[in-house]
């Protein structure tokens, strides 16, 4: 029987005397690049960005370069969506009459009750009509910055407005620029 214990294979060989010796160098070498990766983001995405409600109860104050892109020519229009709600467009008109190339514009759009009291304040991306047939498309500034001297036509989508708005159109503000 002692014969058959040495030919037969062992059927458990990591469970044998001698243990195998671990390498923790590829590990080492994947916190590095981890933590390599983290830093680079943290470096290079350094965007200033708005905090969740900017402007706290009311809007957020203007940009100092807002004076130098008028919002002008605002539209309101509804359409229905596919699950059978409203959705409602801001359709405007911007002109960039500074000497900065803008790549991107934040928004403040506020609604207002018949007390003149904010009721609805929805801040979001300005987006810029690409083409209007055969259906209005959109882009983001970032796509094809507005050049000193350009001017754009914009749409804002909202999903909901406000049951007590008091019909009137909302102002829209200029919070935050990106220029190039």
């Amino acid at each position: 029987m002692a014969a058959d214990r040495q030919n037969t294979p062992e059927l458990f060989p990591h469970t044998a005397a001698g243990k195998e010796s671990r390498s923790f160098l590829p590990w080492i070498i994947a916190g590095v690049v981890v933590v390599a990766g983290l830093g680079l983001l943290f470096l290079l995405g350094g965007r200033k960005t708005l905090p969740a409600n900017p402007g706290g109860a009311g809007l957020a104050a203007a940009d100092p370069y807002a004076t130098s892109l008028p919002v002008t020519n605002l539209k309101m229009s509804e359409a229905s969506n596919f699950a059978g709600g409203k959705v409602t467009y801001i359709d405007g008109h911007v002109v960039n009459n500074g000497d900065k190339t803008i790549a991107g514009v934040t928004v403040q759009v506020g609604f207002l009750d018949f007390g003149n009291q904010l009721v609805q304040k929805e801040t979001m991306p300005l987006t810029l009509i690409r083409m209007r047939e055969p259906y209005v498309d959109t882009q983001p500034v970032d796509a094809d910055p507005i050049k000193p001297g350009e001017q754009r036509d914009f749409r804002l989508v909202l999903e909901q407005v406000a049951k007590d708005w008091n019909g009137q159109y909302p102002e829209v503000r200029i919070i935050q620029i990106v220029s190039k």
